[in-house]
């Protein structure tokens, strides 16, 4: 498994590029699985469905499967979140996975940004940032800029920079 990171400012357009990468990286055939890191509390189960009564009674882990699909629900309980690496070491082997957020992990990373944001610019401050993705030039950039809508261009970088997973082991878990 190799492992290649978007980063960015929240409403610079991180998930709705992934929602075009990732078909185009499925029709190169490769299989991709993405990690996505919430800042917020969340929940996938709903209040009433047997599932998310057992985790509220107190289980630390839920799986749930049927024909299409299964999910497995742990609990941290009070315990710390997982770093990256743990959290990748969790997944089925795949060709590429696509982190969104962990903004300061120290994975590669492309950097999707947006002047109209209103927030700086993080590659001169990251080393792991390897390319910025911008819907406009970024004259100052020390790293490849590459537009938004260049999809293909996009994903040859992703997968250009892509790291192996056991070059990540001792990366920063950092959120």
């Amino acid at each position: 498994m190799r492992v290649i990171g978007i980063t960015g400012w929240s409403g610079a357009g991180k998930t709705t590029l992934l929602a075009k990468l990732i078909p185009r990286l499925v029709a190169r055939g490769v299989r991709v699985s993405t990690v996505k890191h919430a800042h917020h509390v969340f929940d996938v189960d709903q209040p009433g469905k047997d599932s998310h009564t057992h985790r509220m009674a107190g289980a630390s882990e839920v799986l749930v499967s049927s024909a299409s699909r299964w999910a497995l629900v742990h609990e941290l309980r009070g315990a710390a979140e997982p770093t990256l690496p743990e959290l990748l070491a969790k997944l089925a082997p795949v060709d590429l996975v696509i982190v969104e957020g962990f903004k300061r992990g120290t994975h590669p990373k492309l950097e999707v940004f947006r002047a109209a944001v209103g927030n700086p610019p993080l590659h001169p401050d990251d080393p792991h940032i390897v390319a910025v993705v911008s819907d406009a030039p970024v004259p100052d950039a020390h790293v490849p800029v590459v537009g938004l809508d260049d999809v293909d261009a996009i994903a040859d970088l992703m997968l250009a920079n892509a790291a192996p997973l056991a070059a990540l082991s001792s990366c920063q878990g950092s959120r």
